[in-house]
């Protein structure tokens, strides 16, 4: 059974996903910028070389990558894509996206769109007439998301407007001489409720994490070892230039000891970076295995990521015999929001 726990921890609002009792998704606040956050920026000074521009927030730097026609002391609408490592600007994006839990509307990007994970035809029938009416005229675009399956009419029509009109009052406020924060980003229990799938259970009872098991399993996570199936245990430990990931094959000492517990790594590792809040560069200091076993691990990683969210770049081996991966920073590591 799939189980959403709303509560909070240590302040901050806090959200966890359980499914079967087992801890699959977490999300914490902070006191960082959210992402999702909308900002009518102003150009600050373009870094020669890196086709960037550092931009002035509410919140402080932030950096705007391939930048086209943008001069200093212009205006420019932006949205936060993950969260900056201390000491660093704000990463941001000037492709703004309006999403709720059915619609994503994209201003620069025209066209109705609908999930490819939604197959029926006429469902996708249903969905196009309910999207075109909704929307209305106008140049701006929207995508329906996997939720909208079986969704009643009125519930998704209702989150299409309100993202439509949402866009429109922020694209009509995107001209100014000043920076400014045009909409704050969603918290923890609006995500849960944006991007998660509809639970079994919904418990928003303080002290949920307790009595589901939440906050034992926090307690593991604080530890760097990571117990695999078939006796195996990995330790990932974040430095400040890239998390490492170490794997060894523990009692087993048969010849295929080493590719069971990279393959075991593999199907964990998701899960584990998104609990722990950890992106960046990630290696792997794999366990022995041969050579022709590689193609293995590459597609077991693969499989595994593929069901993940959070962008993640497979980048390969290294001449050592490490495997490298890059991800991007979407959440606030652990050891941060609960030192």
């Amino acid at each position: 059974m799939t189980t959403i726990a709303l509560d909070h921890l240590a302040g901050h609002e806090a959200a966890a996903l359980l499914v079967g009792g087992r801890l699959e998704d977490l999300l914490i606040d902070s006191d960082r910028p959210r992402p999702g956050t909308i900002y009518r920026a102003i150009a600050d000074r373009p870094v020669k070389g890196q086709g960037g521009m550092f931009l002035r927030t509410p919140d402080g730097s932030a950096f705007l990558r391939q930048v086209r026609g943008l001069a200093p002391g212009q205006a420019v609408l932006v949205q936060i894509t993950g969260h900056a490592e201390p000491g660093k600007a704000i990463p941001v994006t000037a492709r703004v996206l309006f999403k709720s839990r059915f619609a994503i509307v994209t201003p620069d990007a025209p066209g109705l769109n609908i999930s490819r994970a939604i197959k029926d035809e006429e469902e996708r029938l249903r969905l196009h007439e309910i999207a075109r009416e909704a929307m209305g005229e106008g140049a701006m675009g929207l995508i329906l998301r996997s939720a909208c399956e079986a969704a009643p009419d009125e519930a998704i029509a209702e989150d299409i407007r309100a993202m439509r009109d949402l866009a429109r009052a922020v694209l009509a406020d995107a001209d100014g001489r000043s920076p400014e924060k045009l909409v704050e980003g969603d918290g923890p229990h609006a995500l849960a409720w944006r991007d998660w799938p509809e639970p079994g259970e919904m418990v928003e009872a303080a002290g949920s994490f307790a009595t589901l098991g939440v906050l034992d399993a926090l307690d593991a996570l604080r530890a760097p070892q990571v117990r695999l199936s078939g006796g195996a245990v990995a330790y990932i430990e974040p430095t400040r230039a890239l998390v490492a990931v170490d794997v060894n094959t523990g009692t087993d000492t048969s010849p295929a000891a080493g590719l069971k517990a990279n393959i075991a790594l593999a199907r964990e590792l998701p899960r584990q970076l998104r609990l722990r809040g950890l992106g960046g560069q990630i290696v792997l200091d794999l366990a022995p295995m041969p050579r022709k076993d590689r193609r293995v691990f590459e597609d077991a990683l693969r499989a595994a990521f593929r069901r993940d969210e959070i962008e993640t770049v497979l980048a390969g081996w290294t001449p050592l015999g490490h495997f490298e991966l890059q991800r991007k920073r979407a959440r606030v590591p652990l050891t941060e929001a609960l030192p």
